[in-house]
């Protein structure tokens, strides 16, 4: 198997541009992923397919406002791009221009400086004023919404590419599985004996990029920090203990999960974790922790694509793809979500039809 294995034609007409006119009214495909049974849902009845003593977990990260633009001493224009936190740390750019250290930049009335060339493409810079640069951002810059929507931020975008438990900012990109929960099905999942962790994972621009290597082994994965409170990881572990399943909302909780879990620490831990998950999860790998997974409909070739068919099988998955297809699903991060794993649908699928 390789990443080529994991095209499909997504046409520009499957992609949500826009969010559904009400948060929570998407659809929802769900797939037993050891018999490939699929059926056809909303995200509002998410709780009809999960079960008292279940545990839901989050991505409590918050989407910060990161796309800017700044004038050089020159007078050339530069595009800049927040990267997302790291420890505490958000000061690197992703520009579009040229830069070099020690340029000074003016971006709305601040001076900034460009203190270190940290990669291609990517830069360290600093307010020369003691400014906090997240805070210039916010201030001032437009929601990162994502490249493929092929269109410049709105005022819909600075409500809805946010979940609304959204609490911690770090986050360039918004872990989208979670754009349609509501407080309504939060609730209502409680009334039916759900319990709900929370963790932080700042998402990153990486999210969006494609493999262009032929082969796993040489996909170097972008790094994401995440941090996941001691009381999460109890939770879980009692909720294992029981005879419950974890419910990864997102690709992005689980790749904190099954990343904590590769550590020795995981099974005793005296105190919250956190740490740099670069973990690529593709078909073969071994997962740890969750039991099932809500996710949205993913690019071609993407890392969360694989993600998600190393846990539902790739077989089964693209099945689903093609179904959702025919049946006029809307892809990428405004779009429709699938709920995986396996035995997903047993006893649920009278009710919920």
């Amino acid at each position: 198997m390789k990443p080529g294995d994991f095209d499909y034609p997504l046409e520009e007409g499957m992609i949500a541009r826009y969010p559904p006119e009400e948060r929570g009214s998407s659809r929802l495909l769900v797939l037993d992923s050891t018999t490939g049974e699929t059926l056809h849902s909303r995200y509002a009845a998410l709780a009809d397919f999960l079960r008292e003593g279940d545990l839901l977990v989050l991505n409590n990260s918050r989407v910060v406002k990161a796309r800017m633009f700044a004038l050089k001493t020159t007078g050339a224009s530069v595009e800049l791009m927040l990267l997302e936190k790291h420890e505490g740390m958000q000061d690197l750019v992703l520009y579009r221009g040229r830069l070099k250290k020690g340029d000074r930049l003016t971006a709305h009335g601040h001076d900034l400086l460009v203190c270190e060339i940290a990669g291609e493409g990517i830069a360290r810079i600093a307010s020369t004023e003691g400014l906090d640069l997240p805070l210039l951002f916010e201030r001032h810059a437009a929601v990162p919404i994502p490249p493929y929507l092929k269109r410049e931020a709105e005022a819909v975008d600075t409500e809805r590419y946010q979940t609304v438990f959204a609490e911690r900012p770090g986050s360039v990109a918004a872990p989208t599985a979670s754009l349609n929960m509501t407080p309504e099905l939060l609730a209502r999942l409680r009334g039916k004996g759900v319990d709900t962790a929370v963790l932080t994972l700042h998402v990153g621009l990486g999210t969006f990029l494609p493999i262009r290597v032929e082969r796993f082994e040489e996909h170097v994965m972008h790094r994401e920090y995440y941090e996941i409170p001691l009381d999460a990881i109890e939770k879980i572990h009692r909720t294992k203990a029981a005879g419950g399943r974890v419910v990864a909302v997102g690709t992005t909780v689980t790749r904190s999960l099954e990343h904590a879990a590769g550590r020795p620490e995981w099974d005793a831990p005296e105190t919250g974790m956190s740490g740099e998950a670069d973990i690529f999860i593709y078909p073969g790998c071994r997962f740890r922790v969750i039991d099932l997974l809500l996710t949205n409909f993913h690019a071609p070739r993407s890392t969360v694509l694989m993600l998600t068919a190393a846990f539902a099988g790739r077989e089964h998955l693209m099945k689903a793809y093609g179904e959702a297809t025919a049946e006029n699903y809307r892809f990428l991060s405004y779009g429709d979500s699938m709920l995986a794993g396996a035995g997903v649908l047993t006893g649920v699928r009278a009710e919920s039809r």
